[in-house]
């Protein structure tokens, strides 16, 4: 399974640097020198100019990586020079690019109650009492606590806020996540 990490956004100077938006918990450790990141060229944005040539008659294609030359920090946010794109006009390119990660490259957490979002998805959620209340369909990051989105089984969504007090239990092994809702929960 793919992993997106983040997304390619402008150049940053004349010698190729793009900015990132971060979609990881561990930006150092995907964004390291040496690090190489899998793309969708076809996902990239177009400029609004024609793209550079790389030679006479041949546009600039994102290619289906990008290894990381150097990276620095800037107001927050990595500023990221990938191998092979040292100009501007060619780094704008790249801009809009998702950067994908293989779920086997990411390491399981160490605490044993901190999950990564590819983990839960697709496990059934259940009641203490064994009823089936749908499937983890995606894990939203919300500022007070990260969410649970379900697909219940007559096909509506529900959120469920992913705390110890409403998620008790998360079974890895068995395919399942225990849900205690309280009353009302599931009706809005």
């Amino acid at each position: 399974m793919l992993l997106i990490v983040g997304r390619i956004g402008r150049p940053h100077g004349v010698h190729g640097e793009v900015t990132v938006e971060v979609r990881t918990d561990e930006p150092e450790a995907r964004f390291a020198v040496g690090s190489v990141l899998r793309t969708d060229p076809t996902a990239a944005s177009s400029a609004t100019s024609p793209a550079p040539v790389a030679r006479p008659g041949e546009p600039v294609r994102v290619p289906e990586e990008l290894t990381i030359e150097t990276v620095r920090w800037h107001q927050g946010r990595p500023l990221v020079l990938f191998e092979g794109f040292y100009d501007r006009d060619l780094a704008e390119v790249l801009r809009g690019t998702l950067l994908w990660v293989d779920s086997a490259q990411v390491a399981p957490p160490s605490d044993p109650d901190e999950f990564n979002d590819h983990q839960l998805v697709g496990l059934t959620v259940v009641s203490p009492s064994g009823e089936t209340l749908g499937e983890v369909a995606r894990i939203d990051h919300a500022p007070a606590s990260d969410l649970l989105v379900l697909r219940r089984p007559e096909g509506r969504t529900a959120l469920v806020p992913f705390v110890k007090a409403i998620v008790p239990e998360v079974d890895l092994a068995a395919g399942r996540v225990v849900v205690d809702a309280p009353a009302g929960l599931f009706d809005l």
